[in-house]
């Protein structure tokens, strides 16, 4: 942890101790590092066929090798579960692949202290890592687990599709390496991309994960069985059974 956060934290505990705290202009730490904000002119979004996810986990590790993620830490992954439905026998395999929402209305957002978690201009969630305290806020704020705080870094951290990918026109490394080409991005301002073409095609199919939660996330998922999206048990509905990995 650099001297920054160290006084930072130190700060915090006073605090809570019951001392007056320092002005952080007055004890040197320095949270205006230069951030890159995107376009105005996108919004990113990401569409999941899951009709096409084969489970390989390519896009676990291709995300790993670009983004340099600790061991056992992932910033997106394919999770497998087993689903059953009340009043029918027999067990079906489900593949998720889980990553951040870029949510419209991020619940991580306005539970940062310092600011360090911020949505870019074309809707992006980053994390400033300059400004990250590692107090995991936002961990447990975000109610699709997507974030952690990484052990190599100590700042919390998760899926920015890539942004410094888009930036130069590349697409994110989990879509690139996709085999079955289960994973879309686009731009949801242009009607001719082919996001915003299979969202128009396939409207009635769409879902996402908790829209309960209001937080209007980007990622929509194509082929997502309902016990992802209304995980209470109830005559003849979908039931979340088991998480197997």
């Amino acid at each position: 942890m650099d001297l920054s956060k160290r006084k930072f934290l130190q700060q915090l505990g006073a605090l809570t101790a019951g001392a007056s705290l320092v002005p952080i202009a007055e004890a040197g730490i320095n949270f205006s590092p230069t951030r890159r904000e995107g376009s105005p002119d996108r919004r990113y979004g990401m569409l999941i066929d899951l009709r096409r996810c084969v489970g390989c986990q390519s896009c676990t590790v291709s995300c790993s090798v670009e983004n340099q993620s600790p061991q056992g830490q992932f910033r997106t992954s394919v999770n497998q579960y087993q689903v059953s439905v009340n009043g029918q026998q027999g067990i079906t395999n489900v593949l998720l692949p889980r990553l951040c929402n870029h949510c419209d209305n991020p619940p991580c957002v306005p539970v940062c202290p310092v600011q360090a978690t911020f949505q870019r201009e074309d809707g992006i969630v980053v994390i400033d890592n300059e400004r990250c305290v590692g107090c995991a806020y936002c961990v447990q704020a975000c109610p699709y687990d997507a974030r952690f705080i990484n052990h190599s870094t100590q700042t919390a951290d998760k899926c920015t599709f890539c942004a410094h990918r888009l930036e130069v026109g590349l697409l994110p490394a989990c879509v690139e390496s996709c085999v079955g080409g289960a994973r879309i991005i686009g731009d949801l301002k242009d009607p001719n991309s082919t996001l915003r073409q299979m969202l128009k095609q396939h409207e009635s199919e769409i879902k996402v994960l908790k829209p309960e939660q209001g937080t209007l996330p980007q990622v929509f998922y194509l082929g997502l069985d309902d016990a992802f999206v209304q995980p209470l048990v109830g005559k003849g509905q979908p039931e979340l059974w088991q998480e197997v990995f």
